[in-house]
Formats: C-alpha cells, structure tokens, sequence
C-alpha cells in the first residue's frame, strides 16, 4: 500500500489505446509527478498476460460491486482518473464509477444514454429535434412490427444494433423485403457478436432514418462544468460512398478543408449533442452529417474515436490520450492552434465476403512518400467479411503528409495498387480465374 501513496494512478478499463504509455510519461515530464498507468481487467474474461510490465494490472470481477471495491481500496489515495476507450467495456466503467466517488467522473446515467443509440435518440430528440432523424426500437422480425416501422420511419431507413461500433451490422432498407432480410440476419447474428465483444448490455436493434449527406466527425474534451474543448474535424467516406453495400469508415482524413463558420456550427451542434447527454469529464467522439448547411448529429460515444491519437497526433500534434486524462483530472488540455499538415487513416474490406485468396500491392503501400504504417488483421486463407456481418477490416493504414495534394494522390496510389482475390460463394463452382478482384477503387 505505501508503494501506490508514492504515485499517482490514471486507470484504463480492458485497454489502453496506442500510444498510452508514451503519453503518460509526458504528463510525468511535464507535471513533475510521477503517473502510472494501471490496467482494471474483468477476471471472467482471460487477458494471457497481455500488458503485462507496462501497467500495474488489477483483475477481479466487475459483476461483483465488493470485488471491486476491495481492488481498488488501496489505490484510493492515489488514483487520479479512470478511463475507457472502448464502447465494448464502457459498462464496466459504469460499474467502477461508484467506487470513486472523489473523481472527476461521468455520470453513470449519462454513460447509459450515450451507450445506447435508442435512449441516445430519446435524448437528443428531447433537446432538440432539428438535429435528430426519426427513430424507433424493434423488437422482433414479424410482419406486423415490420409495418409498424416502415409506417413510422419510412425508406429508406437505417438498421443498427444500439451498443455495437465499428459500423458492425450496421445495414441500409429501401423496400420491405430488404428490411426482412436485414432483420434476419441482425437478429441471428447479435448476440454472438455482444458476446464476442465482452458486453454486459442486452442486445437491441433501432431503425432510423436514412439520412444522405457528407458525414464528418469530432472528439471534444468535456470538462465537469460542461466547457468543451474541439479537436479539428476528421472528413469521412464510408464504404458505401465508394460503391460497397456497407457502412464502415473506408476513409478518415484530418484537418477538413471546410471553412470556419462551418467548422463553428458543426462544434455547436456537437456541443448540444454532449450537452443533451449531461456528459462531463470526458473525452466525447460525435459523428455529425452535413445535410446542404445544416448539421445533424448521428451518435455520440463517450470515448476517444477510432484512430484519433495517432491521426491528431500526426496532423498537429495532439496528445490525445493526454488530453483524455488531463480533462478527468481538472487541466486544460492542450490543443495547437495550427496545424502542421494532414492525416487520413484507411480501414480496407473486399466489396463482397470469402476466403482470401491473394493480396497484392500491399507491400508496395511502404514505398510512398505519405506512408507512416499499417496493421494487417487479415492473411491469405482467412475469410474476409462486410462489417455489417460483423467482419474486420484486412488492414488498416496510416498516411500523413504536410501538402495536402500530395497525401490525396497517394491514397489515389493506394486504391490503384491494392487488388485483394477472394473466392466467393458465385465463383466458387469451378471457374477458372478462382475469385475475383473484389478491391474497387472510389
């Protein structure tokens, strides 16, 4: 005990996002005390050792309020901020709040709102229902229930589950047919996919209103009076901007070319987003749509965004694990007010699903001027996915360059290169190419 009374602790729940360490050692540099990062592990779950001489790691069992309490007893003096920085775990954060009660926190109630995108849309809706599309809960795959929706959203509408990221079964309906066909297959794949992702929560589907315009994104810092601070937009294209009968986030690229006065009304309505939420002493990720002028809010994630530390960090040199702490422990957090040149992040999936049968160009994408790095999560001989399937991407790529025109061309290079051949169920009876060069550029 009189080890952990010597530093201060910023605790991660089932994670810590890249760069983590790099960033807490800064914040030891700059604020002359001595943090470390200490790992909160759900015991039920087996964690085989990973982080282990990088973070002080305390497992027990989160479903068990004493367990909890009895591990973090002797942090409580030293304990300075508690963080997640995924939607998979950010129950378990709810669970841990009660038990540090002293620090600067969320809400429980308000983690639950920005968790589930139906109590989400109930919220938003509450506070201002410009900025919100029609939505509603279903509950089963019935004809009647069907109608029910279609007669309350219309088509085209969207079919989500309400607690999975990463566009993860994430389907657009135009007809009838369609939305039975998504529910089917939503319905029989959810709750595996809950479980895959080591989520507490009951597994529920909304459908909502389709809305068709440029999709953009912010992470804001929320302090515990509600004063937010904005990182620059990140411009996104989704898969099916580029012709994939998917949603995943195809492209992420930071600063925007948006002038100001736009940029200003994407961070109010932001701004009223978090706010509707009663979200404080966090780290806010809210995806926004530009429909003409006006902004409409998609979902808000109590949590840094994907890829954003590395592409802030890249873009204008935001640490922004740090400014996730710093805001949970009352500072300011430290946001340059010029950036040095742009970023984008590249998350690649096949256009349809099966077995990989050949990937070129890949090691080609290291050559280019704008590379920084890339992290393959599929090889040749594993099945790829659509992310509305509940599939992972086959690698997700990093770029940054100070000229603007130069990092386009380069990810003009990338969608030139990369040809991924998978064997899909129609070219699998014997043809003789074997697959088909399913990769398509924009």
């Amino acid at each position: 005990m009189q080890d952990c009374k010597k530093k201060k602790y910023i605790a991660f729940i089932m994670m810590m996002p890249p760069g983590t360490i790099r960033s807490v050692k800064a914040l030891t540099k700059e604020h002359s005390i001595q943090y470390e990062p200490l790992l909160l592990w759900d015991s039920r779950i087996r964690r085989n050792g990973k982080y282990d001489g990088i973070a002080t790691v305390l497992e027990f069992d989160f479903s068990k309020p004493w367990k909890i309490a009895e591990a973090l007893l002797p942090y409580q003096g030293s304990l300075v901020a508690v963080t997640c920085g995924s939607d998979d775990h950010i129950s378990r954060l709810a669970d841990v709040i009660p038990h540090v009660p002293y620090l600067r926190t969320p809400t429980t109630e308000s983690l639950r709102w920005a968790t589930d995108k139906y109590e989400m849309r109930k919220r938003l809706r509450l506070h201002d229902r410009r900025n919100t599309p029609k939505f509603t809960w279903i509950k089963e795959n019935s004809k009647k229930e069907r109608m029910r929706v279609i007669e309350k959203i219309g088509f085209p509408m969207i079919v989500k589950p309400t607690n999975l990221g990463s566009s993860l079964l994430v389907s657009i309906c135009y007809h009838e047919e369609e939305l039975e066909k998504t529910l089917k297959t939503v319905f029989r794949k959810i709750k595996s996919l809950y479980d895959s992702g080591k989520r507490t929560e009951t597994p529920k589907i909304i459908t909502e209103e389709f809305m068709d315009g440029d999709m953009y994104s912010v992470d804001s810092y929320v302090n515990s009076v509600g004063t937010v601070w904005h990182c620059p937009l990140v411009r996104i294209v989704t898969g099916r901007n580029i012709g994939h009968d998917d949603f995943y986030n195809y492209k992420q690229m930071t600063p925007t070319a948006l002038k100001q006065s736009t940029v200003e009304k994407a961070q109010r309505a932001a701004e009223t987003a978090i706010h509707a939420l009663g979200l404080r002493s966090t780290t806010a990720h809210v995806e926004l749509m530009k429909i003409d002028d006006e902004w409409k809010i998609i979902e808000v994630g109590p949590r840094m965004g994907g890829f954003r530390g590395v592409l802030h960090e890249l873009s204008c040199d935001i640490d922004h694990a740090a400014n996730d702490a710093l805001i949970r422990m009352a500072k300011k957090p430290v946001i340059p007010k010029k950036c040095k040149g742009y970023a984008v992040a590249m998350k690649w999936f096949t256009k349809a699903e099966g077995v990989i049968l050949e990937m070129k160009g890949v090691k080609k994408l290291e050559e280019l001027e704008s590379f920084h790095s890339i992290t393959m999560n599929k090889k040749v001989g594993e099945k790829a996915l659509l992310s509305k399937n509940g599939g992972r991407s086959i690698f997700n790529l990093f770029l940054y360059n100070e000229d603007r025109s130069k990092l386009l061309a380069d990810i003009r290079r990338v969608e030139q290169l990369v040809k991924i051949r998978v064997k899909t169920r129609s070219n699998s009876s014997g043809k003789k190419d074997g697959g088909k060069l399913l990769a398509k550029t924009p």
